[in-house]
């Protein structure tokens, strides 16, 4: 259902409160740098420090500035599962073509837990589901055994998985428990290309933030079985793969934005801060190692 470089959008903000108009600029320069799809409110878009007010607003902007060119894939996650479900009936009625839903961070639910909070999902909206596993922020592995009977269970409403469990092994072990075809997504920009290798579809990225181009051009070398030329792209991006987590992220993308730009700002929301000076240093090393500056 998806597939390519997909970026997890930043919110952009600016004395306190969502930067629009240079978010509105973000969308753009997106899609016209061949991202073939949008997350807003994801965890590098800082949703755990929105209002549900400000974390809608949010999304129907990326729906109304993409205006059809791309697919948005709507942030809905939440450790409240009813809460989740209210962003996705507002993310549906604001035309999301997916939500985006994280296993629920904090409560560290049980994979029966997990399987009763999907279902829920899956039975009280219409809007198709991405799975969004990424143990090291919730503490809770969706395990291989649960996507399967979440996946069998309601194969048109659960469509597609992120995985940022940084264990290669899964994508074979859901292409043996599923249709090969389903769409499984890497979100971890450094495992990319082995993720695309063993059968993924694409990339939830955070470098595509900052290099919306070259991350298109890296997958339509994957795509296109060019081994060489997306070994030498990944190469040139593999070093601003770990700065983007040089410090706590989004603060390193954040800054590295401001280095390509001028439009933005690189705020973020307590408990967050601005990137190091250590950390800006290696933003800096790796933007200019990929040709960015």
């Amino acid at each position: 259902m998806f597939s390519g470089s997909i970026p997890a959008l930043v919110t952009p903000f600016r004395d306190g409160s969502i930067d629009e108009a240079a978010f509105r600029r973000l969308v753009d320069w997106q899609i016209e740098s061949g991202s073939k799809a949008l997350v807003p409110c994801g965890t590098t878009g800082e949703a755990s420090t929105l209002s549900n007010a400000e974390h809608h607003r949010v999304i129907e902007i990326c729906i109304e500035q993409a205006a059809g060119r791309v697919p948005v894939i709507a942030g809905c996650g939440s450790n409240d599962t009813r809460n989740a479900l209210l962003h996705m009936n507002f993310s549906q009625k604001a035309g999301a073509a997916a939500g985006l839903c994280v296993a629920p961070y904090y409560n560290r639910p049980s994979q029966a837990g997990l399987i009763a909070h999907f279902s829920f999902l899956a039975e009280n909206s219409d809007l198709p589901i991405v799975l969004y596993n990424v143990p090291s922020r919730t503490v809770t592995d969706i395990e291989d055994e649960t996507v399967v009977e979440l996946v069998s269970k309601y194969p048109d409403r659960i469509v597609a998985i992120k995985d940022a469990s940084g264990d290669l092994s899964r994508v074979a072990d859901h292409r043996m428990g599923l249709d090969a075809n389903f769409c499984q997504l890497s979100g971890n920009d450094e495992l990319w290309l082995p993720h695309s290798a063993a059968g993924g579809a694409g990339c939830i990225s955070v470098t595509a933030n900052v290099a919306p181009a070259l991350c298109a051009e890296f997958h339509e070398a994957i795509a296109a079985n060019d081994l060489v030329k997306a070994r030498e792209i990944n190469d040139r991006l593999f070093p601003l793969h770990y700065a983007m987590f040089s410090d706590a992220s989004p603060a390193p993308v954040k800054y590295a934005l401001t280095r390509v730009h001028d439009w933005v700002e690189c705020d973020v929301r307590l408990p967050l801060v601005n990137a190091s000076d250590a950390s800006r240093k290696a933003v800096d090393e790796a933007l200019e190692h990929a040709g960015l500056v």
